[in-house]
């Protein structure tokens, strides 16, 4: 069986790509990433993808005169990658609106917090200050407004006596690691499906997919 082909965009250090990485590296894993697409030239991720063998490429958003064109040359290349979906992973622009709804149910974020709380940047130090419990990440469908749209997992964190915002931020990653591939893989195998604005997982969630939250 075909896998199905992804375009990932980042922007930066890329390590939510090398989880989507090495979880298709597996035979039986059913997405490929075939393109991974960078707004910044420096973004560490693209060397991530250059290791991988994966096509990359590099598309400013300083170089086009409005958000619309930029989203046209981003879609250019991911129809052009044979793309049927696509994962954000530390993508720091606003896709447009008509470029959110062509692709609706097909573009995958990842947000290190539960949603729909603490949306936008900054999110730990503001976790931090509002003297939550729990903290976590979200995966979910992209609608047009910020950080918004149907959950497909969230992974939970506590926040721990005397934590820092740096402290809090690893121990998010390390869990937005392990459900960005799950929910990517749910997406490509066809399990996942939206209904009156909820992810609805065909089959339900086997107990040993969940992530375990680590403690500390």
């Amino acid at each position: 069986m075909a896998r199905v082909k992804v375009a990932v965009l980042i922007s930066g250090r890329g390590s939510n790509l090398k989880a989507l990485i090495d979880a298709a590296a597996a035979a039986d894993y059913p997405a490929e990433i075939a393109l991974v697409i960078s707004n910044r030239a420096d973004a560490g991720g693209l060397d991530y993808a250059r290791d991988a063998g994966i096509r990359h490429v590099v598309i400013n958003h300083r170089g086009f005169a409005d958000r619309d064109s930029f989203d046209s040359a981003l879609e250019a290349a991911i129809v052009d990658a044979g793309a049927d979906l696509i994962c954000l992973a530390g993508f720091m622009r606003l896709l447009g609106s008509a470029f959110s709804l062509r692709w609706q149910d097909r573009i995958l974020n990842i947000h290190p917090s539960l949603l729909p709380a603490f949306r936008g940047l900054d999110t730990h130090e503001r976790v931090l200050a509002a003297g939550v419990r729990f903290t976590g990440c979200t995966v979910h469908f992209v609608r047009p407004e910020m950080d918004d749209g149907p959950i497909i997992i969230q992974g939970v964190v506590p926040v721990l006596p005397d934590e820092d915002p740096e402290r809090l931020a690893a121990r998010v990653l390390a869990v937005e690691h392990r459900i960005f591939p799950l929910a990517l893989a749910w997406a490509a195998s066809g399990r996942l499906s939206v209904r009156d604005g909820r992810v609805i997982v065909a089959g339900g969630t086997a107990p040993e997919e969940m992530p375990i939250n680590p403690a500390a």
